[in-house]
């Protein structure tokens, strides 16, 4: 996302890298390229004002100009102005102890407010936080039915009365179903327009007043630029508006109402979405956002996402396996089928510093197909060979070839990228985030990321350095902890 306003965002800073001395000249040349960058991405003039001399005031200062690295100084100034016109914004719902927290939904039509019910609904699944959709759109044609059909795909109770015309007792009944079925949170999906009109507010406003949502959240398509600005602006003076889900990140908006929305209308973003699935709605983390836009990354959100793939007891399991060697072909499948879902490993790859060059190349054709090919030639394997690659000789890779569909040296490149992967997994066993980010970058570095196929990959097995003895045992011990915890577990 915001491709274009990241380029020029570094086309800034990299103006300033490498200059030999930094004067006032030089700097307000990088400030221009940072606002023209802003303007192109769609950015609301007022705030890109307010933005820039906040920039501007902050890197003319004696100690940017007398820094050793000015332009990691103008990056660190440009990421806490970002992060300052994003935010505040608190992420949490505020469920009430008891009784449904009621949530209304509202928006233009065309701007995703039927699927976004989804995707939070799917949100409060993965907290374990019981959820029931109602549908209160009684103008668009089949609403009630989508809701239904999204409702079927995630096991979500939805209610809906198609007798009844009035949206505001829909509602009404809509909670107190949620109350006879113990449903913590109440999703209110309302009706939208085509532009903003009096019927419209009059009939959230009845709902507003009559239903007494506790959260009030505008769904807006990121897609409209300004106009999404203005929408928020008109339904926060008819609402009062609690926050913005902001959605079709993923598309080719230019990220212009993503910094506008806060800053002109006072409304936070408690959410975007950021895909087609249901599982495509992440909180709002203006510190996280600001880190994309810069490519610096986004940590957490790629370990939120690695947790939505492999849950607590997949992991420890995994760990263990690593940990005591026994890590198989069937394990290393597994793996593949989970990250062979579209768009997931390129999404990643964008979350991760220094890691968002390789994004078109895992989401390429290319990549997809062999990542097919390789679950298909396991799948030919049986399952002492999956356990033992090593027994493989050429008849049987020639019996597995004809079982997968593949040519016979698909079958030996993925043995030799097996035998690459396994040490390298378990080097990463019981290891921090911090450790297993310079294995990935060890991966790299070998130009693996290049190769969807891994064909190039050449990487020594060890950890890059001579181990002491001390170091060795602590490896040992570590290994040996995480095996003993799978022991317990499985008891």
């Amino acid at each position: 996302m915001f491709e274009s306003l990241s380029d020029g965002l570094q086309s800034a800073f990299k103006s300033l890298s490498g200059k030999g001395k930094l004067t006032e000249s030089n700097m307000r040349e990088g400030l221009d390229i940072v606002q023209t960058a802003m303007l192109e991405a769609d950015v609301s003039y007022q705030v890109v004002q307010d933005f820039m001399a906040h920039v501007s005031e902050r890197a003319l200062g004696k100690r940017v100009l007398l820094s050793l690295r000015p332009h990691e100084e103008l990056v660190s100034i440009v990421h806490s102005e970002l992060i300052s016109i994003l935010g505040p914004v608190d992420p949490s719902l505020h469920l009430k102890k008891e009784g449904p927290t009621i949530i209304m939904l509202c928006g233009l039509q065309g701007s995703g407010k039927t699927t976004t019910c989804g995707k939070l609904a799917q949100l409060l699944k993965e907290e374990n936080i019981k959820p029931l959709l109602v549908a209160a759109d009684l103008q668009r044609p089949a609403a009630i039915d989508q809701l239904h059909v999204i409702g079927k795909q995630l096991g979500v109770p939805v209610y809906s009365d198609k007798e009844n015309k009035n949206p505001v007792k829909v509602c009404q009944a809509g909670v107190e179903k949620a109350k006879a079925e113990d449903a913590r949170v109440v999703i209110l999906d309302t009706a939208g327009r085509l532009a903003i009109d009096k019927e419209l507010m009059a009939e959230l406003q009845r709902i507003d007043k009559r239903v007494g949502p506790d959260q009030v959240y505008l769904v807006v398509d990121g897609m409209t630029g300004q106009d999404a600005v203005n929408s928020a602006g008109a339904f926060n003076e008819a609402l009062e508006l609690d926050g913005v889900v902001m959605t079709k990140l993923d598309g080719d908006a230019r990220g212009g109402a993503l910094l506008s929305v806060k800053h002109v209308t006072g409304v936070p973003i408690k959410f975007i979405g950021t895909g087609e699935h249901f599982d495509a709605l992440e909180p709002f983390r203006p510190e996280g956002m600001a880190g994309r836009i810069l490519q610096m990354g986004d940590m957490v959100a790629a370990a939120r996402e690695a947790h939505r793939i492999v849950d607590e007891k997949e992991r420890e399991e995994l760990e263990a396996k690593m940990a005591s060697g026994d890590f198989t072909l069937d394990d290393f499948k597994s793996m593949m089928e989970k990250v062979a879902k579209p768009g997931l490993m390129g999404k990643m790859m964008g979350l991760m510093p220094g890691m968002g060059q390789f994004k078109d190349v895992l989401e390429s054709d290319e990549a997809a197909g062999g990542i097919r090919q390789t679950i298909g030639a396991i799948n030919s394997m049986t399952m002492a060979e999956r356990k033992n690659p090593k027994e493989i000789d050429a008849q049987r890779r020639t019996r597995i070839a004809k079982g997968a569909g593949v040519q016979t040296p698909v079958v030996s490149q993925l043995i030799k990228q097996f035998e690459v992967m396994k040490p390298l997994m378990q080097g990463m066993a019981g290891k921090g985030a911090g450790d297993r980010m310079k294995m990935m970058q060890q991966l790299q570095s070998s130009g693996a990321m290049n190769d969807p196929n891994m064909q190039g990959m050449k990487m020594k097995k060890g950890s890059g350095k001579r181990l002491s003895p001390s170091e060795r045992a602590k490896q040992k011990r570590e290994r040996e902890k995480l095996v003993r915890k799978m022991k317990r577990n499985r008891k």
